[in-house]
């Protein structure tokens, strides 16, 4: 066939696809010159082959045995290295990206995005990245600014570790994760966890008026028919954090301007599911774009005294036989060059790799308000586009690693540390229970709680009513008249860390009757796991049966019990009932009376000891499956005796204040603190500060390994009691506020906490503030700008008063900066 003909590629393609039919997506992909080959084994690879060179022959098509790959795992193939693994970029194709000069004209910007937008499945926000290029596409835009080049090598740094793409498995589920923000849309496709491609599309003017709820459906439809020929005929996911959504193709009535969308949905298989924003991490990226910040202030870089880095160049021995040999040669040598007798790479300053300024500048470009403590490749490329000195990459990283800030304030990006230690199966029925309590419920034939006890062997359990605020004799007085009547004082305890069970009469009376009591570390409920589950379970039952009247729970409590230990459990395969009595419990429909003979009782009795027999190899069995599964998605750590490591405190419980409002704010790591003692497998023991109250061993997944040098005094929030709550206290008043809702109206007050900076302060009510701190006298705790605490005989006390009126389906309105006078006696 001559060159030059019009549809010579589609002839050829059209050959070889009859060439090649019988075999083709069995174990050949060919397009046009290119043949593919995969195999499962080396030796059907062999036999693969064969077949396709018989065939090549038959035809008389002759292969270049230069241009040929046999045998290899990781291959290229149009731009693409396909391996066991997935699908990734072609890094000699990339590199022609990365060495692409900045463009000067639209035709060069046209054959970067060009280049970039061929492997745009692999840069997930690809199209938030390259916004500001593709703004510079319009009729008469084109001109380079600070955002064309951050967007220009934002688009290289993204190519420089691209990910691995799964390939896609017709035999497994596909899942779309789908988002909508107010300047974009984006998405990506799953199997198993792990992306298939990336999906990310700018939203223009007029699509970013739409509804958020409009936004979320174009979405979804988008990404759809993206990837419709994956989904096409198969049942997949659809993963958004638009709850309403769910129910989208199930309604009877659809608006009109959300009817074309609902359209293009059909004909297609899916559910979609609620997932949470802050779950649905991958498509909530790849639609959100950082809003634009007003200027603020004027930042201008520390000065360079360049007559000390001439110094230091002067001194440098390789530095200066460098300049010596650019010096000699006419033009550039491997991007070195010199300029007003300055040594020069690729438009960056070089200084020696030993200078003293190089701490100075990683401070710079990192720690400033500029810097804004990015990671380590964000540093680098801000650093690199200015500096070179040799190991620069490796300066970065170790600095970047080694902040302490950064440690501190960052989130853990690892899976949690510490693999899955299983608590030992019991050996007899109730011998070894957990416990737990149920708060916040609405009172119920006077109760407010429930206290559940669940026995780790049979998983009997037993529901007990409790009034809120209980201590630990009356607790007490409830387990030996519930569970002790019954099952008599069990071996040990499993607990988490309620005040209840860490009380000294709690412990002296299990220690007499020696029951061991055996306590969660800190911020590690899962310890307790068992109970959790029962309370879960528990909670759903009375949800489904309490219909429109929350305080009838009380009533159905019993009924609750008798439907949990009467179903067949996961991992005993029996019910509960019938492990601990040795029979099957009642039957729902009962079909008439019915003869018990005396030998039943015999088989009665063999059948249980049979039942638990076989019961520790079922637990065994669940165990085992649990670790298995729980194991994938945690990560084996060991500290040693004398490492320096972050402890996670956040969220703590709050008992006294009622609304934290910075609380994303909050530090997530204190400390770093020493490990003093390696407790278990996976618990450590810390040396805290004296003033601090709270346990001192946690678990593994609480702690973060610390790098660099330790600070003298770590910090850890003073208020923190034993139970792990923030205990603080009223110091004083700092304004007054009437909040109208509706038809009525009451008063907050603005309350600085003690031993909390005064951006802490939060607003409360004022009768429940008097009701909880009966000693804190607001009249005498009001301390505004310019006047005291003091009121003399006859004056009256000054108050700053805010009113708030709440408007239904409007924001709350505030009037701030009235002064009103108080007499004593009078109220607000």
């Amino acid at each position: 066939m001559p060159f030059g003909l019009m549809n010579a590629p589609a002839t050829f393609q059209s050959l070889m696809n009859d060439v090649f039919r019988s075999y083709l997506r069995r174990f050949v992909l060919v397009f046009f010159d290119d043949i593919l080959v995969y195999s499962k084994s080396e030796s059907e690879h062999i036999h693969h082959l064969q077949l396709v060179l018989e065939l090549l022959h038959k035809h008389q098509l002759y292969a270049n045995l230069k241009k040929c790959d046999f045998g290899r795992t990781t291959i290229s193939y149009l731009g693409h290295m396909i391996s066991g693994a997935g699908v990734a970029v072609d890094m000699e194709k990339v590199q022609s990206m990365l060495d692409w000069p900045q463009p000067r004209n639209l035709r060069e910007l046209r054959g970067f995005l060009g280049l970039t937008g061929y492997y745009r499945r692999f840069i997930a926000n690809y199209a938030h990245i390259a916004q500001p290029l593709t703004q510079q596409l319009k009729k008469d835009s084109f001109g380079w600014s600070e955002d064309a080049t951050n967007s220009f090598q934002n688009l290289k740094a993204a190519l420089i570790n691209p990910p691995v793409l799964a390939l896609p498995d017709f035999e497994k589920e596909f899942v779309i994760e789908a988002d909508a923000s107010g300047f974009g849309l984006g998405a990506v496709l799953m199997q198993a966890g792990r992306p298939l491609a990336y999906y990310s599309k700018l939203l223009g003017v007029q699509a970013r008026q739409k509804s958020i709820y409009e936004k979320e459906l174009m979405a979804i439809c988008l990404a759809i028919q993206k990837w419709r020929h994956y989904l096409a005929g198969r049942h997949f996911i659809v993963c958004t954090d638009q709850q309403s959504l769910k129910h989208i193709m199930l309604q009877r009535e659809v608006n009109v301007e959300y009817q074309k969308w609902v359209r293009k949905l059909m004909g297609f298989d899916f559910e979609v599911r609620y997932k949470p924003g802050l779950t649905n991490k991958a498509a909530d990226a790849l639609s959100r774009k950082q809003a634009e910040i007003g200027l603020n202030a004027l930042v201008s870089r520390a000065a360079i005294d360049w007559t000390e880095l001439d110094k230091e160049l002067a001194a440098d021995k390789v530095i200066q036989k460098l300049v010596t040999t650019v010096s000699q040669s006419t033009g550039n040598v491997n991007g070195f060059y010199l300029k007003e007798g300055r040594l020069w790479f690729k438009e960056r300053c070089v200084i020696s790799q030993s200078s003293s300024f190089i701490p100075s500048l990683l401070y710079e470009y990192h720690d400033s308000v500029v810097g804004g403590h990015g990671g380590e490749l964000r540093t680098y490329l801000r650093l690199a586009g200015d500096w070179y000195w040799v190991g620069m990459r490796r300066d970065v990283a170790k600095y970047v690693q080694q902040c302490l800030i950064c440690q501190q304030q960052k989130a853990s990006q690892q899976v949690p540390a510490g693999l899955l230690q299983p608590l030992p199966i019991p050996s007899q029925i109730w011998d070894d229970i957990s416990m737990d309590f149920i708060d916040g419920l609405p009172l119920s034939k006077g109760f407010n709680s429930i206290f559940v006890v669940v026995d780790r062997l049979s998983k009997y359990a037993h529901f007990i009513g409790l009034k809120h605020p209980y201590t630990a004799p009356t607790v007490a007085e409830v387990f030996v008249r519930e569970i002790v009547r019954l099952h008599g004082f069990p071996v040990s305890i499993v607990s988490d860390r309620d005040r209840i069970f860490l009380s000294l009469f709690w412990k002296e009376l299990f220690r007499l009757q020696g029951t061991a009591l055996k306590h969660s570390t800190a911020y590690h409920p899962q310890t307790d796991g068992q109970t959790e589950i029962v309370n879960k379970g528990l909670e759903s039952y009375l949800r489904c049966f309490i219909g429109g009247k929350p305080k009838s729970w009380a009533q159905w409590l019993s009924w609750a019990e008798f439907s949990y230990n009467t179903a067949p459990h996961s991992s005993t395969k029996f019910s509960p009932f019938k492990i601990v009595y040795g029979r099957d419990p009642p039957q729902l429909l009962h079909f008439g009376r019915g003869q018990t003979p005396v030998h039943s009782l015999d088989e009665m009795l063999l059948e249980r000891d049979a039942i638990l027999a076989d019961l520790q190899f079922h637990l065994l069995q669940s165990q085992q499956r649990m670790k298995a599964a729980a194991d994938t998605h945690r990560r084996d750590e060991v500290f040693e005796v004398g490492d320096q490591v972050f402890l996670k405190l956040q969220p703590y419980r709050q008992s006294s204040l009622a609304r934290r409002p910075f609380e994303k704010l909050a530090s997530r790591f204190y400390g770093p603190f020493l490990v003093l003692e390696k407790v278990g497998k996976v618990a450590y023991k810390l040396e805290l500060p004296a003033s601090s109250r709270i346990h001192p061993v946690f678990h593994i997944s609480q702690l973060k390994r610390f790098i660099g040098t330790a600070p003298v005094s770590p910090n850890i929030p003073d208020q923190l009691s034993p139970e792990l709550e923030l205990v603080v206290e009223p110091e004083e008043v700092l304004a007054v506020r009437q909040v109208h809702q509706g038809n009525s109206a009451h008063m907050e007050v603005l309350i600085k906490w003690k031993g909390l900076p005064t951006f802490e302060a939060t607003w409360e009510d004022i009768t429940l503030t008097s009701q909880r701190f009966p000693s804190f006298h607001l009249e005498d705790k009001v301390n505004l700008a310019g006047r005291g605490n003091v009121t003399h005989p006859g004056q009256g006390t000054n108050m700053k008063v805010f009113t708030r009126t709440r408007l239904k389906g409007k924001r709350d309105i505030s009037n701030a900066g009235a002064i009103v006078s108080l007499e004593k006696g009078e109220s607000c």
